[in-house]
């Protein structure tokens, strides 16, 4: 451990350290991680609107086609990903996910000063950003993931999902009152430069893991500096080999059927509105009421919920949300109730969800949590979107809408319930088994 002397720590840090359990060897990292989710999710709500608008040129009625389409370009994205991972180390695999990105994104700002843009456009942008936007989470979160360990996860991770959480605040109020000034051209424009600043931070945690390592500090001891094995498919064979990832493949798809039960019905009411700003200003306010919540809950609750009842308590807690949302829509199917629902499975999934299952991640070796991860963050997610879209819109052609969708919704919940059960008592058991020593030992326990 670091013997140096150091300043004695104020009283504000004094009492931080107190209310959160923050150790003074961490405060560096968790801010640059904490403001790195903000300006990341900041940005991203300033995309997503953009998408959501364009989504409704075509319709409720096409969104499964929309769905089905960005499924296919994640099954081409994933491989190529799987194929860097194998052949890039993860200091030049992180940032340059985010170049990349930042590149498309200046791209799609000059082919939007057109006005308002048409249906080719318009899907491009919908595919391009449904496929990019899940790889760009995912990769901040292997970051973390690759960062701290399972005991420092449960005290940190809900701090730093709330940074992002802030940021999806401040990108809906950035959308709302700039859209009509800047335009969409003049959204992205903006979203490019937080995107910048999300860059510049990687790096700064890049080098903050390598320098705690050096220190013999609590981190992950796995290094950023060396190829991962060779094989770009051992993510693929990985899920089915290892239950642990096997189970967060069936908790990443049952959540995103029980989301896109809210999206198609967000979608629906959206699409009802005349002009496309109003949309976006609908679309937005309802971002703004699920991270104002997720930001309260994952600051002042979700924490210490947590480390009090662990990380299975946190896993079923947001199905068990959703189940009584759903009862209560089909009780009450309005728009209010629609908009409730939305609120409810936002912060369940932001607040609640996304926290706790990353966790989960932070005992697996090095090489799952770069390949593995990535594909059910983005390939499994896209499937459980492409399939339930199409069982939605099955149920919407025999005339069951809004009861029907809630059925459905309450069903997949409760299966969703059960798999984040067994998921959770599996991340315990290994937590229990996971050795101290170097980051390889730990793929033997990953069973």
């Amino acid at each position: 451990m670091n013997s140096e002397p150091s300043e004695p720590p104020s009283r504000l840090a004094q009492l931080l350290t107190r209310l959160t359990q923050i150790r003074p060897h961490e405060r560096r990292a968790l801010v640059l991680a904490f403001c790195c989710n903000f300006l990341l999710l900041a940005s991203y709500y300033v995309l997503r609107p953009v998408r959501d608008t364009v989504a409704t040129v075509f319709g409720v009625d096409q969104l499964q086609d929309l769905f089905t389409g960005t499924f296919i370009g994640t099954l081409i994205a994933s491989p190529l990903y799987a194929l860097l991972a194998s052949h890039i180390t993860p200091r030049r695999l992180l940032p340059g996910v985010f170049w990349f990105w930042l590149a498309n994104v200046l791209v799609f700002a000059a082919l939007f000063q057109g006005g308002a843009p048409g249906r080719a456009l318009s899907a491009a942008y919908y595919f391009w950003f449904s496929i990019m936007n899940l790889f760009m989470v995912s990769v901040f979160w292997t970051l973390m993931v690759d960062l701290f360990l399972p005991q420092q996860a449960t005290r940190l991770f809900p701090l730093i999902a709330a940074g992002g959480i802030i940021g999806s605040i401040a990108g809906p109020l950035v959308t709302r009152f700039a859209v009509r000034g800047l335009g969409l051209s003049g959204l992205l424009g903006l979203a490019a430069a937080g995107f910048v600043a999300v860059i510049v931070l990687v790096y700064l945690l890049m080098g903050e893991k390598e320098r705690l390592r050096s220190l013999g500090e609590e981190v992950q001891p796995s290094r950023l500096d060396h190829r991962l094995a060779s094989n770009p498919f051992t993510g693929f064979r990985e899920i089915f080999k290892s239950s642990i990832s096997l189970n967060q493949a069936g908790f990443m798809l049952l959540m995103t059927w029980v989301n896109t039960v809210g999206y198609f019905l967000q979608t629906e009411f959206a699409a009802s509105l005349p002009v496309i700003a109003d949309r976006t200003v609908a679309i937005s306010d309802i971002n703004l009421w699920v991270n104002a919540g997720s930001a309260v809950f994952a600051i002042f609750g979700f924490g210490r919920y947590v480390q009090r009842f662990g990380v299975t308590a946190g896993l079923t807690l947001n199905p068990l949300l959703m189940l009584i949302a759903f009862v209560a829509l089909a009780l009450s199917p309005t728009l209010l109730m629609i908009q409730a629902l939305q609120v409810v499975r936002g912060i369940g999934q932001y607040a609640i969800a996304r926290p706790s299952r990353e966790m989960c991640f932070t005992v697996v070796d090095q090489e799952s949590r770069y390949k593995t991860k990535n594909i059910i963050d983005t390939l499994v997610y896209r499937l459980g979107d492409v399939s339930s879209a199409w069982i939605l819109d099955g149920l919407r052609a025999a005339g069951l809408r809004v009861l029907g969708s809630s059925a459905v919704g309450f069903g997949w919940s409760l299966l969703w319930g059960g798999v984040a059960l067994a998921l959770g008592r599996r991340y315990e058991v290994l937590r229990t088994r996971q050795p101290a020593a170097p980051d390889a030992a730990a793929k033997a326990v990953v069973t």
